[in-house]
């Protein structure tokens, strides 16, 4: 059985309600964390120690299955959380998928087909670096949908998610939400440091150019999808350590309401004996 424990609140989570507005959150709030950088490497490491441990129940179980959407504009994080937030779990058990430019067989299917094949099995934790989410955001940004096509998707995105709830899929969705003068300065760091330039991208500039729209197609996508069985959260990011605590806690929080419990053993087993 999982070890039980009270629910972590070393911080405040900002969860999207009707009335959540992205331009009133401070990208550098701390979210009520008041510890100094020992104590944030402590929990940290707190933190992972005890979703490796929930992991393995959950694996081993092979009941529960979790999906994680992570959504940001470039770079604001994706891969850093990732990285440093499931660095410690069993691979055989988490599932990253990152979701680029659709190819020519996704592009002749629905837009949710390509999602729908990389959800979580039992036991699993998926994670999606982008997502489904690019539908109604990048596509409305360029107009390549319209207005009216978009709020057609945000319907079937929430009617997605509920399916995914009802068949026993908790879903988590995380906006790593950074200021447009944090993201010009790791642009700046891409191009002076040799061991980051590898991931500078021209085209990140163009779509900077779009700065505004992209905001207000964050903040109708997060309000209108954004659900008690597949809640968003905005995740203050100039602060990357304040970040990476956040979805950690997050994570382990849900993971530990599910109660999860290591299977029982084979009957018989108390007559092995091992020569």
């Amino acid at each position: 059985m999982a070890k039980k424990s009270r629910q972590t609140s070393y911080l405040k989570p900002i969860r999207v309600g009707a009335g959540t507005k992205l331009s009133t959150i401070d990208c550098e709030d701390t979210c009520g964390f008041g510890g100094d950088k020992a104590e944030t490497v402590a929990v940290q490491a707190e933190l992972n120690a005890r979703l490796a441990r929930l992991q393995e129940v959950m694996y081993a179980e092979g009941k529960h299955k979790v999906l994680v959407v992570i959504q940001a504009m470039d770079t604001g994080g994706k891969d850093g959380v990732i990285r440093k937030v499931f660095s410690g779990i069993n691979p055989q058990g988490v599932k990253v998928t990152s979701f680029k430019a659709p190819t020519s067989e996704e592009l002749a299917h629905d837009y949710l087909w390509r999602v729908h094949r990389h959800v979580p099995a039992k036991g699993e934790i998926a994670v999606f670096n982008r997502s489904h989410y690019e539908d109604v955001l990048i596509t409305r940004v360029h107009g390549w949908v319209s207005l009216a096509q978009c709020k057609a998707r945000y319907a079937q995105i929430r009617d997605f998610e509920r399916m995914l709830a009802e068949e026993g899929v908790t879903v988590l969705k995380f906006f790593l939400h950074i200021s447009k003068d944090e993201q010009k300065q790791r642009l700046q760091d891409r191009l002076d440091d040799p061991a980051k330039t590898w991931k500078f991208n021209v085209g990140d500039l163009k779509e900077r150019e779009h700065w505004a729209a992209y905001q207000k197609a964050f903040q109708d996508a997060l309000t209108a999808t954004s659900a008690p069985h597949a809640p968003w959260y905005v995740v203050p990011a100039n602060r990357k350590w304040l970040r990476d605590l956040y979805v950690a806690e997050v994570l382990v929080n849900a993971l530990e309401s599910l109660d999860m419990r290591y299977p029982p053993p084979a009957s018989g087993l108390d007559k092995v004996r091992i020569r």
